[in-house]
């Protein structure tokens, strides 16, 4: 095995390690701040710190099932998160390196979330133009990103995101 894998794997790692720590240590901060405010902080005319509890999956969809719900999401994440280590693990082009790292990291947090809460913690909340996003954390970030990423690498010419 040659040492870009290996060099691929750490990169993601690191990134992913970077990811779950940010997320993390920034809930007990953000989580203190909403606990003073409840009705939230106007930080710009576009953006809000909010608390939001998400029990669902993405944008909150079903969110009103039961406590059962929260262990599926947790298994099914976890399940994912073990699929995109193994194909990390097979040392794949720098982009997608950095783009497992990112989703890793961010599916990491999110457990973490379920795990400590039963939900996912989430406070950024942009809005303009008469749209308004779902609020999202740095995990949810990462993911975007990631996935963002792994989406631009498939349209990319073959060996063009080695490097």
């Amino acid at each position: 095995m040659s040492a870009m894998p290996k060099q691929a794997r750490l990169l993601g790692l690191i990134i992913a390690a970077l990811i779950v720590i940010s997320d993390q240590l920034s809930k007990p901060f953000l989580l203190g701040l909403m606990e003073q405010n409840p009705s939230g902080i106007e930080v710009t005319p576009f953006f809000n710190l909010v608390m939001v509890w998400n029990r669902g999956v993405s944008f909150g969809m079903f969110s009103d099932a039961g406590d059962e719900r929260r262990w599926i999401l947790i298994a099914a994440a976890a399940a994912v998160t073990i699929w995109l280590l193994v194909w990390l693990w097979r040392g794949p082009a720098r982009l997608v390196t950095v783009a497992l790292g990112l989703v890793i990291g961010g599916a990491l947090g999110n457990i973490g979330d379920r795990l400590r809460f039963g939900a996912v913690a989430d406070f950024f909340d942009f809005h303009a133009f008469g749209w308004h996003w779902p609020a999202f954390n740095i995990a949810d970030c990462a993911i975007v990103v990631g996935v963002g990423l792994l989406l631009l690498d498939s349209l990319l010419p073959r060996g063009a995101a080695e490097n």
